[in-house]
């Protein structure tokens, strides 16, 4: 097998990514990338976890800069792919995010720029930080699964609009849809009793939300973990007790300006380590991680350091 020559990128594109605008305008893509960065390889993602599967294989390959070209879930699973190879440290790895999606959290920790021209400027500077990552241990129709994320993890309600994401892919192309979906849920949802132990506290109660963050933004934009910091080697932890439905909508402003964590049910904290289950004779709680719906608990979250090597302005 040819290895690629050195600082050549390897360029993993989701087709789905902006309502479809990747796949319309593929060849011109191309083109403009191209012109701004060398391209070892350009490749499409062909169906979920397809990325993860190219990012792996773009290392073992020899690749040691790896391009997403997409959103959050694009992101994702790019991101799994470096995390769980063994063929190089996963912080050897330079990994860039070109953001063309309807999810794009993950860059506004990084202050990244949407717009493409930017952007890729940006990536050809070459400027790099690192940041932590976050392995789930939890588990799927009765199995036990891993994952790793690398911007918020929720369980609770936004573990179950999570799986109704998932089950209405087409409300999460448009935003409006989206809105539609998550206050739907709201009357829907019933909460659970679970509970959750890391570094010396335990928490015992009805969750409307347990967020894990390694970086600030989720959902459009809301600061579900205003507190994070994501190379500072541990999780931004928040819990919403028992709050009315009204409670809720009454305080929907609080999770886009960052003060959640000044509401009476509400607490704030860090945690290296966290473990959620369900109380006893409660249901299991669900669980996403970076937008994508997961499983459900017992689950363990743990914190690695410095485990991603990025590109930012």
């Amino acid at each position: 097998m040819t290895t690629p020559p050195p600082g050549n990128w390897y360029a993993i594109a989701n087709p789905t990514a902006g309502k479809g605008l990747v796949r319309k305008r593929w060849a011109a893509l191309q083109e403009r990338i191209a012109q701004a960065l060398p391209v070892g390889e350009f490749v499409l993602s062909e169906y979920r976890g397809h990325a993860t599967e190219l990012a792996q294989r773009a290392v073992e390959k020899g690749y040691r800069k790896i391009l997403a070209i997409g959103g959050d879930g694009t992101n994702h699973e790019v991101a799994n792919g470096i995390l769980i190879q063994r063929t190089a440290p996963s912080s050897a790895i330079t990994y860039a995010l070109l953001p063309i999606g309807t999810g794009n959290d993950w860059i506004k920790t990084h202050g990244l720029p949407r717009a493409m021209n930017k952007a890729l400027m940006v990536i050809r500077a070459g400027k790099t930080t690192y940041q932590d990552a976050g392995l789930i241990h939890y588990f799927k129709d009765g199995e036990p699964q891993q994952r790793y994320f690398v911007n918020v993890a929720g369980l609770a309600y936004d573990g179950y609009i999570g799986k109704k994401s998932e089950e209405r892919r087409y409300a999460t192309r448009n935003k409006l849809f989206y809105l539609i979906l998550v206050v739907s849920s709201l009357f829907e949802y019933t909460l659970q009793r679970a509970v959750v132990e890391g570094d010396g506290r335990r928490i015992e109660g009805h969750f409307y939300t347990i967020n894990l963050g390694i970086c600030r933004y989720s959902g459009g934009g809301m600061q579900l973990a205003p507190h994070a910091v994501p190379d500072d080697g541990q999780f931004a932890v928040t819990t919403a007790g028992r709050i009315s439905r009204l409670g809720v909508l009454l305080n929907t402003y609080r999770f886009y300006n960052g003060s959640i964590g000044n509401h009476p049910k509400v607490e704030t904290f860090y945690a290296k380590n966290l473990k959620v289950e369900a109380a006893d004779g409660a249901r299991p709680t669900l669980l996403e991680a970076d937008g994508e719906f997961l499983g459900e608990t017992p689950a363990r979250f743990s914190i690695i350091q410095r485990a991603l090597c990025i590109i930012v302005p």
